[in-house]
């Protein structure tokens, strides 16, 4: 009888793929893959630094599964990503009963060290880098298990040579490695073969993907435009880019390719120049609204979202105006604002003596978020009456009546099932015409008008109740199934 496994991801979108590739490698290694903690015979942790209650977060997770371990014989327990690569060897020092502890570098080890540890016991297996020949094959995974089959992530590159104050990410990830364009456009091409329509290209600062590869400049750019030549992909997004690095010729490709969607994600991080020279981000407010500016300029109907963070160390009450300022001339679509955390091996925490007052990050923290939803709101209004090209995600997670999807831009999109003369409900992986009734601060709501284009991978329609992919329950047709 096979193994089952579960894995549980803290942390970002990096994180998130790099658990669907861990999950492709234990398939193939014989497992199964369960959603049931009390059917596990391997539970996999795969964890995130950036934020400073990720500690809590593991070693809390870890005892709520001692009494697990106590009870099941034979039950493993593995931890990596960013968090095993920074603590390494203290993990089973301060947790007896973790088995296996891999980090960043040699996720592909996770079965082997399982096996191994199966037999000798716990083991701990840290690399500081990659070997270099393994930097493509290492992240490309065509078996990942993914969750949906009409999109997928696509890791570009890992690492990053940007040494802000306050991030740990070079730390934990290294410096930057880029795959050949080759073997992400073989990648993409085989998901679209497999009937993935939207893709999202991932790297810790896709702007200077293939820097390291040509030693002159990056080659964002001429990616974009090769992915965007390949048959079957109809949407590309990608994340995360860092202003500095955003140069003209990405942004002509972006308004040139008609698959890269009208989406950019820009983190600001602060307004004032300052506290930019603090962080060590590399532009002023000035150089950020320009390029902003650029964007939209070549970009019809360009949603922008941004990352904010308040109370970095030695941040006045004149910065935090600044910081308003800019936000609300920059009038972002949504925005991920962010309380300072210290990191342990970052400039930013050594700064003890500037940290702020948390009441006052508090009192900062509401009034950005009131200046970000006003501007949200107003741009999401803005959009009532205007009939958008919806990808629809399956039943909203607010109301089971409803379904959800996301527009070119990003906005996510709640709306009736069926529209007059329509027979059946559009299956996830469809686009559909949905003209927008209601503006809200985080999403809005309309009306489902057509669909335009059928899924194009083979949508399963469930016996009973809703399948994982959302389709509706049996008895109701899909349509363009």
């Amino acid at each position: 009888m096979p193994k089952h496994f579960i894995i549980r991801t803290f942390g970002c979108q990096m994180n998130e793929h790099d658990s669907e590739r861990l999950a492709g490698l234990l398939v193939a290694d014989g497992m199964e893959q369960t959603d049931d903690m009390e059917q596990a015979d391997v539970v996999v942790l795969n964890t995130c630094c950036i934020r400073e209650n990720a500690d809590q977060k593991l070693y809390g997770t870890l005892g709520s599964l001692k009494q697990l371990v106590d009870a099941k014989p034979g039950l493993q327990i593995a931890v990596g990503g960013c968090l095993a690569q920074k603590d390494r060897d203290r993990i089973q020092q301060k947790v007896g009963w973790v088995d296996v502890v891999f980090g960043t570098h040699n996720l592909g080890s996770a079965p082997g060290l399982l096996r191994r540890a199966a037999r000798e016991g716990p083991v701990m297996e840290i690399l500081d880098a990659p070997a270099p020949e393994s930097i493509s094959n290492h992240l490309m995974a065509p078996d990942a298990v993914r969750e949906l089959p009409y999109a997928a992530w696509v890791t570009i590159q890992t690492g990053c040579d940007n040494s802000c104050a306050f991030c740990i990410v070079p730390s934990v990830r290294g410096p930057e490695a880029s795959r050949p364009i080759a073997a992400i456009v073989g990648e993409v091409e085989s998901l679209a073969r497999r009937g993935v329509t939207e893709v999202t290209l991932l790297g810790q600062n896709v702007n200077s993907y293939g820097r390291d590869i040509t030693r002159r400049r990056p080659l964002f750019a001429e990616l974009l435009r090769a992915v965007g030549a390949i048959e079957g992909i109809g949407r590309i997004r990608f994340t995360s880019p860092h202003p500095k690095d955003l140069r003209p010729e990405t942004i002509e490709a972006m308004a040139d390719v008609p698959e890269v969607c009208e989406q950019l994600h820009l983190p600001l991080q602060s307004g004032s120049n300052r506290v930019l020279a603090a962080m060590r981000r590399g532009y002023t407010a000035e150089r950020y609204l320009d390029r902003l500016a650029a964007a939209r300029h070549a970009v019809a109907d360009l949603g922008v979202t941004t990352d904010i963070i308040v109370g970095f160390p030695g941040e006045t009450e004149r910065d935090f105006e600044d910081t308003l300022a800019v936000v609300a001339e920059a009038t972002y679509d949504s925005a991920y604002t962010f309380i300072f955390s210290p990191r342990p091996g970052t400039r930013a925490a050594e700064m003890e003596d500037e940290f702020i007052a948390p009441e006052v990050i508090a009192a900062r923290f509401a009034r950005l978020k009131a200046v970000v939803d006003r501007s949200a709101l107003a741009r999401h209004q803005a959009r009532v009456g205007r009939t958008e090209e919806v990808l629809v995600e399956g039943v909203s997670r607010r109301d089971e009546s409803m379904l959800t999807g996301r527009t070119r831009q990003g906005k996510l999109v709640h709306f009736a099932p069926t529209a007059p003369g329509m027979r059946g409900t559009p299956a996830p992986g469809a686009l559909a015409e949905v003209t927008i009734t209601a503006g809200h601060p985080h999403h809005l709501s309309g009306r489902l008008e057509a669909v335009t284009a059928r899924p194009r991978h083979r949508v399963r329609i469930p016996v009973a109740g809703i399948s994982v992919a959302g389709v509706p329950a049996a008895g109701v047709p899909v349509a363009g199934a």
